[in-house]
């Protein structure tokens, strides 16, 4: 059963006081307009009276200058355990960095790790003791970012063990846009949990409906699940993070380019982890007629980053306006552009590109020579077939 609660709020969110900022750090009119779910206490609180409450959330889960799980306490909420997802409670661990579980020093509630590497999602005794999991978190709206895949893991255990899920959503910063493979379920993985596009332009309180209406989880129709939408938010709109929602996207020009460059994570292509602009550069020591070069170096983030210490000569996006990295959408040029270059045939890439890009043809489409617009119209049936299935799960207008 999913239960939406859309109450109106007569009240703006205040842009968040982060401790790293997406720059530019201004925020739009549209960004002031949005009140988050977990702005809106005087819905969701009474849901949570009385109950022993989990929190998955991480550094983004903000209000303000404040954090959701301070807020709850301050309400005398019940809080018995966090949830924490890749890169951890704090949002300073590696990409794809296994987190241990600790007790948080601020509150001393436990942490119970979702990304240890040991198991996929809560284990049977830590759910034992509590009635409801509350979710706040940041995400970014991509198939291969992993937020949502834990918040799957977690929705999972509630319907087992018949537990209440209750979500506060935020905004989709890539939410106007629809684009890329649908994932094959063979190359399901920690970065891939679902048949959607590489951008699905939904929330993951829309998700998470989507998710149980279609029977994509175990027991879906026994899960009672709540979302806190919030308001003031459209497909549409123009929504400037106020936190970083990782490490190695800092900036709304990288969370834009992040459809077209995370492919790079499966060849010998340096992204720009480990300089002050991942995301927004690519290069390789034996590319060819460049003028623009960075040398990877450890940073907060990225402490020992692909090609560390060498000098990479590439491309650097950051002239690219922010409108039209988002009219890109999933843009395979910058990739095509490194495996011409380099002359590595098949060699360029790893296994790892097909639980990416979600399809085992795109591979040798490349390799066959196709141009970037060739290869995305192989996918445009798939997305206007996406984009009516989703429909009935839309929250906000498009």
């Amino acid at each position: 059963m999913t239960v939406i609660i859309s109450a109106t709020v007569g009240c703006s969110a205040s842009p968040a006081a982060a401790p790293q900022p997406c720059a530019p750090d201004s925020v739009t009119a549209d960004t002031a307009a949005v009140v988050v779910g977990a702005a809106r206490t005087d819905v969701y609180m009474p849901l949570l009276k009385g109950k022993r409450v989990a929190l998955l959330s991480n550094h983004t889960g903000m209000v303000g200058d404040r954090h959701t799980l301070d807020i709850m306490i301050d309400a005398g909420i019940n809080v018995v355990t966090i949830f924490s997802p890749e890169h951890g409670f704090r949002g300073k661990a590696d990409a794809g960095e296994h987190v241990t579980s600790s007790v948080d020093d601020v509150t001393g509630i436990p942490i119970a790790s979702l990304y240890d590497g040991k198991r996929r999602g809560p284990s049977d005794a830590v759910m034992a003791g509590i009635d409801v999991v509350v979710v706040d978190i940041q995400d970014v709206g991509l198939r291969f970012y992993t937020y949502y895949c834990t918040m799957l893991d977690v929705m999972n255990a509630a319907a087992r063990l018949a537990k209440e899920v209750v979500i506060l959503d935020r905004p989709n910063p890539n939410g106007m846009t629809v684009d890329g493979p649908i994932l094959d379920m063979k190359y399901a993985s920690g970065v891939g949990r679902l048949p959607i596009p590489v951008v699905y332009g939904m929330t993951l309180g829309e998700l998470a409906q989507m998710a149980v209406g279609e029977g994509w989880l175990k027991g879906a129709a026994a899960l009672k699940l709540t979302v806190i939408p919030c308001t003031g938010y459209t497909h549409r709109t123009r929504y400037r993070l106020p936190i970083a929602p990782s490490p190695n996207l800092r900036t709304m020009r990288a969370i834009y380019l992040y459809p077209s460059m995370c492919y790079f994570e499966a060849t010998p292509v340096s992204l720009g982890r480990g300089t002050d602009f991942p995301f927004e550069v690519y290069g390789h020591p034996k590319m060819h007629g460049r003028d623009f070069s960075f040398t990877p170096r450890s940073t907060d983030g990225a402490k020992n980053p692909p090609l560390l210490g060498i000098t990479c000569y590439g491309r650097d996006l950051r002239s690219i306006s922010e409108e039209d990295a988002i009219a890109q959408g999933v843009n395979l040029e910058y990739l095509i552009d490194a495996y011409r270059d380099l002359a590595m045939g098949d060699k360029f890439f790893t296994s790892f590109f097909e639980k990416l890009i979600g399809r085992s043809d795109i591979r040798a489409m490349i390799e066959q020579g196709l141009s970037a617009a060739d290869i995305k119209a192989s996918w445009a049936a798939d997305v206007e077939a996406f984009r009516r299935q989703r429909a009935p799960y839309l929250i906000y207008p498009e």
